[in-house]
């Protein structure tokens, strides 16, 4: 897929994809000292629908503040600006990335004086996986909530994700499984865990897993699905007896895990309930589903 677009805003400003450079001193590039959010809009009958834009800047907003940065943009503004870069490159089904960093400024790892910078991309997007997964449980745990501050997207804490992502697919697997460090289940590496048992949709109520917006929707539309879903510990051994497992995130949406360290999860295909959540969720983000139309925000 051609990941360019015509425009990506910065700092207030419309230009052009190769254009949109920083310094190689900026600040983020070193420590990975940013912030972001992934927003997924979708091509609707209604035109471009954005979904759950409010969440995500709320929460690119909360990550921000535990990094101390004092962003140039209201909420407000962002969400206008995004908008309009949707309008601009004339997205449909399209990945929003909004990011704010510490840019140009001193080498050393506190940024005292160092500006932040905000910038707004868009690229065409489809699906992130297109297959059931096989997965591995990585030997790197996720982060504890003593390492860095709880439910935000700050990114240098990703670097532990790529080394697990890279011992995966070192040894064949589609993606990783992370423990916490007590050594039960937290998370994807870049996605939050869902298991089933008996129909029942149970999700880690670990400190070391992000609480994604997409993880919030499962819990909240399951209701209407007739779904008993909730929080709690999940150990290995469970999730591997499990009669059903996926992923899901923005990118991801919901995506199926049919083996687990070469263990066949259930038949080996998406199951039942997995596959319910799946169609309930593109008929919800797609406009279909009156009842969640308050979590679409429309481009047109």
């Amino acid at each position: 897929m051609d990941m360019k677009t015509k425009m990506i805003w910065m700092d207030g400003k419309f230009v052009r994809w190769h254009n949109a450079k920083v310094h190689i001193l900026t600040h983020a590039i070193h420590y990975g000292s940013a912030v972001f959010e992934g927003i997924h809009s979708y091509k609707t009958e209604n035109g471009t629908a954005i979904f759950r834009l409010e969440d995500h800047i709320s929460r690119l907003f909360t990550s921000a503040n535990a990094m101390g940065m004092k962003l140039k943009f209201s909420k407000q503004q962002l969400k206008k600006s995004i908008l309009k870069l949707v309008k601009a490159n004339k997205m449909e089904d399209a990945y929003i990335r909004p990011i704010a960093y510490y840019g140009y400024g001193n080498i050393g790892v506190y940024p005292k004086n160092v500006p932040t910078n905000i910038a707004l991309i868009t690229v065409p997007w489809e699906h992130y996986y297109s297959k059931n997964l096989r997965i591995k449980t990585s030997r790197y745990t996720r982060h504890s909530e003593k390492e860095t501050v709880y439910g935000t997207k700050i990114s240098g804490n990703y670097a532990n994700s790529i080394l697990a992502m890279h011992e995966a697919r070192k040894h064949g697997f589609d993606e990783a499984l992370m423990l916490d460090d007590d050594g039960f289940v937290a998370e994807g590496p870049a996605e939050n865990f869902f298991a089933v048992k008996n129909k029942r949709l149970a999700t880690p109520n670990s400190r070391s897993a992000l609480p994604g917006i997409t993880r919030k929707t499962i819990l909240e539309i399951s209701k209407d699905l007739g779904i008993k879903a909730y929080e709690k510990k999940i150990t290995l051994n469970e999730a591997k007896n499990a009669d059903e497992l996926f992923f899901c995130g923005t990118a991801t949406e919901i995506a199926p895990i049919t083996y687990v360290d070469n263990k066949k999860i259930g038949s080996g295909k998406a199951g039942e309930t997995t596959t319910n959540i799946k169609s309930a969720y593109s008929d919800i983000v797609r406009g279909k589903t009156r009842k969640y139309e308050k979590w679409l925000t429309y481009a047109d």
